[in-house]
């Protein structure tokens, strides 16, 4: 299998507002960057996308290293959704889960790959972390330009 590393990150301008999603993948020494963003979204909602964006273009099956500084994504993926899925997308105290539908969409986005999950800090000068974290920002601003028309 393909060996690919991937970062990722979400911003929001305001939480709800303006969101933008940005991933950076690495697979041998080939690079690829991509962006996004949606007006009225959260922060937790634009780091998951994200991801499922991220691990949507990789066609074929891949051993995958994924860095993301959403413990929100780390852990919901790695630790929490188990539980979700046995009790009908129902958080343990019976509550509905917040962003089911991406949960949902990640699951099935993961699941052609091998991910390991690796949670960095954010902001803090891990390289492909501020990569990541630059274009979330710029799918802010194609957010923020598409609602101006």
């Amino acid at each position: 299998m393909d060996k690919v590393e991937i970062f990722t990150d979400g911003a929001c301008k305001g939480n709800p507002g303006l969101g933008g999603w940005g991933a950076f993948l690495v697979a041998g020494n080939s690079e690829k960057e991509i962006c996004g963003g949606t007006r009225d979204t959260t922060n937790n909602r634009m780091e998951l996308q994200a991801v499922i964006e991220a691990l949507s273009i990789l066609k074929r099956p891949c051993d995958v290293v994924l860095h993301t500084d959403s413990q929100y994504v780390q852990k919901g993926i790695s630790e929490w959704i188990h539980g979700w899925k046995a009790r009908g997308w129902k958080t343990a105290s019976k509550e509905p889960v917040k962003n089911e539908d991406l949960w949902k969409a990640l699951d099935i986005a993961q699941a052609l790959h091998t991910v390991e999950w690796r949670w960095v800090r954010g902001h803090n000068g891990h390289p492909g972390n501020e990569r990541a974290d630059m274009l979330a920002n710029r799918g802010v601003e194609v957010a923020r330009a598409a609602s101006k028309k």
